[in-house]
Formats: structure tokens, C-alpha cells, sequence
């Protein structure tokens, strides 16, 4: 138990164990990377300030791409993460504790989850779990994708590459590589569902946290820039030349960033046990597939409102109980017409008056790790009171899509109830999830 804190009594935990579908679960601990910096902290205060990290960026040559902006994670402070030697194509490298190599993604997962353990209080504990206890829910679209191009372009050019550097292609390498430095037994899954992932890994560990499967689920993703996805949506005129501007009348595609989100999910019972404070509660989770086509949306937002209909019920709450929503909002034509219309359906004319705010706008889209990461920021919404405003645009909200989008500074909202967080994918995979704010005592 942390210095200072308290038990819960016998009454709060019995209303702990009282959920509508099994236990209760908490956020416990939270941590993050993302083109703002290493940590929650550089994360939040460049969001709240209206800022951006869409910018012109290094990591590799993009002269011949058509856009040249993105969310590129800055160098990490020295001794933050492990840096060692060089891999393919001079790009530095690292290595685990099994000496397995480290993409540039895993090390985007390693440091949130390390920061997230620590803010709740378990860092030292989470090796020591019984056998199977912990869990790693994952979401990811390239692994170490980057790494892996590093390797063909030797090839190309003649030289022989080093296998090391491919050792973390796949897609599972992040969540495995947490999974490796706390000694987890337990599952270990990785979710690769395009931009739904991160909050269906999110949706997965909720379930196994409520079967009594896991006591602790550290749960998010990680991504890092690549050109195979850089080159991909411009190659599909998906991407802005600018910064992207969700929701506004002149919004031109969206950007791509990279990064990684990972929350501590455990027990509310446990948490409170242990005279810890949530910082909010995963109260539900939903699922969808639009079932219409491979990249664009179903214009009517069928899809996604399903899958926020399910989670409501999931939390056993309605719409009216929802106070903010953090929305996928690409900034693409399509998919901010189609979200819309998916609001619209669940929570009809208040649509209109429903606070919304655009992560996308200050870190980019973060692909598998898009979902994780606005769900930390739904949860930092909540435990803070304020919603993060989106960039300044000069251009007006689009009237095909009238989001009440908080602009200018962050909006005060310290009574929020509820939040929802939406995800929606390629291939028409859409995810919902709803924290619920935390009022319960202090320890």
C-alpha cells in the first residue's frame, strides 16, 4: 500500500465487485510517447496548449512523397530507453533483457509501459505476479515494420543485411517485448484490426479482467513511422499536406504520426484494496464491422453507431450519461461524414451540443496505436476535468459534419460523468469504449 493511503472499507468494496458484467475495472496507471515527447506529461500539455507535432520530419527520405509532414517522436532523453550499437542502414538499435533486438515501436512500448507501472504504483511488483496474473493486450499495424525496409533497401543496394535488424517484424513484437520485461505468463495477444486496433486490445482486456482470467492487463499499442504506410495513404490521396483538420470544411486527409499508449487495467477491487487512487473506470467496450467496403466508410455510420450502442450497453448507461466524446476524426472527407452521422443516430439532436475533441489534430494518426492512445487521453480528460482543444484551422466546422468541436483552450468539464472514445478502421472494424470518471474517495 503507497505511503499515506488507506484501505477501502467493506462497502466500497462490495461496490467495486458489483458491475453490470462481471468485475469492475479500473485505470490504474497511464503512460505514453508520442510526437510531443517521451511521457503523459509532454503528451497533455501539448494537447491542452492547442498545439500540433504534425511537422515536417527526418526519419526518413520523403522528397518523393507528395506530403511531407507527420508526428515524429523526438529523440528520448539520454538513458531513458535502451540505445545501443547500430542496425541496418546505420539506424541505432537496442536489445532486451534476452538480448532479442528492439524496434523503434518496441521501444515505444517498453517506455509507456514502463511510466504507466510506475504512475500506478507497480513497477516493482508487476515481475513478482503469480504464474499467468499478468496480461499484454496490443495494438499494432507495422511492429517493426521500418526496420524491416531498412533491411530490403540493403539488399537492393547490394549489401547484406543484418537479421538482427528484422527481428521484430512482426506485427506482435511491441506487446511481446512488454510482455518479456515483466515476466508475464499470462495471455499475451496482439491485435491487428488497422486503426481499431488499439482500442479492440484495449476492449480484450477488459473482457479477461471481468472473467477473473488476469488481475493485471497492461493494455495499449505502439506504431512507429514507416514509408510502407506513409507511401500507402498517399498513394491513396488519403493523406493532408497539412496538419489535419478534423471536421473543418476545407479538411484535405488526415496525418499519420507514431508513438505508443499502454494503461494499467486492473480490478477496481484491487486497486482500491491497495489504497490506490483510479484514475477513471473501462466501463465498456464495443465492437462493429460495416461489412461494406475495404477502405471507405459506411456512409451512414451504421457500423459505428453499433459498435456505440454496445458498448452503452456494456457500461449499462445511456447516451444521455455521456458528457465528451474523443472521436476517431481523421480529418478525411468520408470518414468524418460517416462518424458524424454515427453520432447523430445514438445521441440524435444533443449531437449538436456534445462537447467532441480530435486527438488526431495534435499527434497525428497513430494506426494500430491510434484507439490506445485517444482512450489515455479520454482518461486524462476525465480524471482532469478539461478537454484538450483541437489546433486552430481557418477554416469554419464543415455543416455536413456540425461537430461542437472544443477550440481555443481547453474546455473545463470537472462534473464529466462519462466518455466515449471511437476507433474506426479499414475493412470497416469499429470500436467503442466508455470510461466513467472517478468520485469515489481519496486515499
Amino acid at each position: 500500500m503507497p505511503m499515506g493511503a488507506t484501505a477501502a472499507t467493506p462497502a466500497e468494496l462490495a461496490g467495486a465487485k458489483s458491475g453490470r458484467a462481471g468485475r469492475r475495472v479500473a485505470v490504474s496507471g497511464a503512460g505514453a510517447v508520442s510526437g510531443f515527447g517521451w511521457g503523459v506529461e509532454p503528451l497533455w500539455q501539448g494537447l491542452c496548449a492547442g498545439a500540433t507535432a504534425i511537422r515536417p520530419f527526418s526519419r526518413f527520405d520523403h522528397r518523393s512523397h507528395r506530403t511531407h509532414v507527420a508526428a515524429e517522436v523526438p529523440p528520448p532523453p539520454q538513458g531513458s530507453v535502451p540505445v545501443a550499437g547500430r542496425s541496418a542502414g546505420g539506424r541505432r538499435s537496442a536489445s532486451d533483457r534476452s538480448g532479442r533486438q528492439l524496434s523503434l515501436a518496441d521501444r515505444f512500448a517498453l517506455a509507456a509501459a514502463g511510466e504507466a507501472a510506475a504512475a500506478a504504483g507497480l513497477d516493482a511488483a508487476l515481475p513478482g505476479l503469480p504464474e499467468g496474473a499478468g496480461g499484454v493486450f496490443f495494438g499494432s499495424s507495422t511492429g517493426g515494420m521500418w526496420e524491416g525496409e531498412g533491411f530490403v533497401a540493403e539488399l537492393f543496394g547490394g549489401r547484406r543485411g543484418a537479421l538482427h535488424a528484422i527481428a521484430s517484424q512482426q506485427v506482435n513484437g511491441p506487446g511481446d517485448a512488454v510482455a518479456r520485461r515483466y515476466g508475464f505468463t499470462g495471455p499475451v495477444e496482439t491485435v491487428s484490426s488497422a486503426c481499431a486496433s488499439g482500442a479492440l486490445a484495449i476492449g480484450a482486456a477488459l473482457a479477461a479482467l471481468r472473467a477473473g482470467e488476469v488481475e493485471v492487463a497492461l493494455a495499449g499499442g505502439a506504431d512507429s513511422l514507416c514509408q510502407l504506410t506513409y507511401g500507402g495513404f498517399n498513394s491513396l490521396r488519403a493523406v493532408d499536406e497539412e496538419p489535419c483538420r478534423p471536421f473543418r470544411a476545407g479538411r484535405a486527409g488526415m496525418s499519420i504520426g507514431e508513438g505508443a499508449a499502454v494503461l494499467v487495467l486492473e480490478p477496481l477491487e484491487r486497486v482500491l484494496a491497495r489504497g490506490a487512487r483510479p484514475l477513471a473506470e473501462l466501463a465498456g467496450a464495443g465492437s462493429a464491422c460495416d461489412a461494406f467496403h475495404m477502405t471507405a466508410p459506411e456512409p451512414e455510420g451504421a457500423g459505428a453507431a453499433a459498435a456505440i450502442a454496445a458498448a452503452l450497453e456494456d457500461a449499462g448507461i445511456e447516451p444521455a450519461d455521456v458528457d465528451f466524446v474523443n472521436a476517431h476524426a481523421t480529418g478525411t472527407q468520408l470518414n468524418d461524414d460517416a462518424e458524424w452521422r454515427a453520432l447523430e443516430r445514438i445521441f440524435g439532436e444533443r449531437a449538436r451540443r456534445l462537447p467532441v475533441t480530435a486527438t488526431k489534430a495534435g499527434v497525428g494518426h497513430l494506426l494500430g496505436c491510434s484507439g490506445a492512445i485517444e482512450a489515455l487521453v479520454t482518461v486524462l480528460s476525465l480524471a482532469r476535468g478539461e478537454l484538450h482543444p483541437v489546433p486552430a484551422a481557418a477554416d469554419a466546422i464543415d455543416g455536413s459534419c456540425p461537430a461542437a468541436l472544443v477550440t481555443g483552450r481547453p474546455l473545463a468539464l470537472p462534473a464529466a460523468r462519462a466518455a466515449l472514445s471511437t476507433s474506426l478502421a479499414f475493412g470497416g472494424s469499429n470500436a467503442a469504449l466508455i470510461f466513467r470518471r472517478w468520485t469515489g474517495p481519496s486515499p
